[in-house]
């Protein structure tokens, strides 16, 4: 198989798996009784970072832990500059207080810790127990800030999918849910092995190191769920849902895919470099004043983040 159709391949199988996983998780929760904050806060906010989840376990698992690293720090880069930075371009977005006061602190904090642990470029699994255990701690964080505030744009967006999955075809049968959260899955690992493979053999075909190509194609072509739902919401005017999904996948990418894919198997990634950790938070520190003046991402500001983009794929680019 050609490596351009390998990672074609690739993504529609992470897309679809993803689509079958989550509608599958959701139709299935729902006969079980379970409530909308429940599944907005798990399944709706987690399963947009299934197939970045699945392809850095791959990578890890194949060795190749320069895709493993660079998938979550390229993804990072990719879903503040590019998604953000498109979503303000279409619609100006408001932004919430907690967002600009909890959420986007905690993800510099955390893209900070990533600096630190991957400073000798590699992870182990006592530090990967120690992201995975982060994880669980904000997934609590966030139930108990919703349960405060119970109108989150999260519930409201898991409520938008309880009311198309009265419709679906999953709805009838707990089989057919079972069946399609199996199926997903199944897409999930077929589809990230042809894209790390592809993007192995792309990466020895052009002369492109691993940690280039995942930091641009791998991470970028992950992404695209994150993307998708950021600029509908964005053209819907829901901007809670447009940058709390960007906020939250950067959140899961650093604590629970960097931290189970180290856990299952410890991998080093000497690709990676100085400037593309730095890069990261520096993305993540000019978020904050652009969304704090005035609780506004303006379309100049999403022109900058989009203009910050395009220099780190022109410095990176060469290497």
């Amino acid at each position: 198989m050609s490596i351009a159709l390998l990672l074609l391949v690739g993504l529609v199988l992470l897309y679809f798996g993803a689509e079958l996983l989550v509608k599958g998780a959701v139709a299935l929760a729902r006969r079980m009784g379970v409530g909308p904050l429940v599944i907005g806060l798990t399944i709706v906010a987690f399963g947009t970072s299934m197939p970045e989840m699945t392809v850095s376990i791959q990578a890890a698992l194949s060795g190749s832990g320069d895709i493993a690293a660079a998938n979550v720090i390229g993804s990072n880069i990719f879903n503040v500059a590019f998604i953000l930075g498109l979503a303000a371009l279409i619609c100006p977005i408001r932004i919430t207080a907690q967002i600009v006061k909890v959420d986007i602190p905690i993800m510099i904090g955390l893209s900070l810790l990533c600096i630190g642990l991957l400073h000798d470029r590699g992870l182990s699994r006592p530090e990967g127990l120690l992201l995975f255990a982060g994880i669980v701690a904000y997934t609590c964080f966030a139930f108990y800030l919703a349960r405060r505030n119970p109108s989150d744009a999260v519930v409201h967006e898991a409520e938008e999918m309880l009311e198309k999955e009265k419709s679906d075809w999953l709805a009838p049968s707990a089989g057919r849910a079972i069946g399609a959260v199996l199926a997903g899955l199944v897409l999930l690992v077929l589809g990230s092995k042809a894209l790390v493979t592809g993007s192995i053999r792309l990466a020895q075909a052009i002369g492109l190191s691993e940690a280039v190509i995942g930091l641009t194609i791998v991470s970028a072509g992950t992404s695209l769920p994150e993307l998708a739902t950021s600029v509908v919401a964005a053209m819907r005017r829901q901007p809670d849902i447009a940058v709390g999904n960007v906020v939250g996948s950067n959140i899961f990418n650093i604590l629970a895919i960097l931290g189970t894919s180290s856990m299952l198997v410890p991998w080093s990634a000497p690709g990676i470099t100085t400037v593309d950790l730095c890069v990261m938070l520096g993305i993540a520190l000019l978020s904050l004043p652009f969304m704090w003046s005035r609780l506004t991402l303006s379309r100049l500001e999403g022109a900058l983040l989009l203009f910050c983009y395009g220099l780190y794929l022109a410095w990176l680019w060469p290497k």
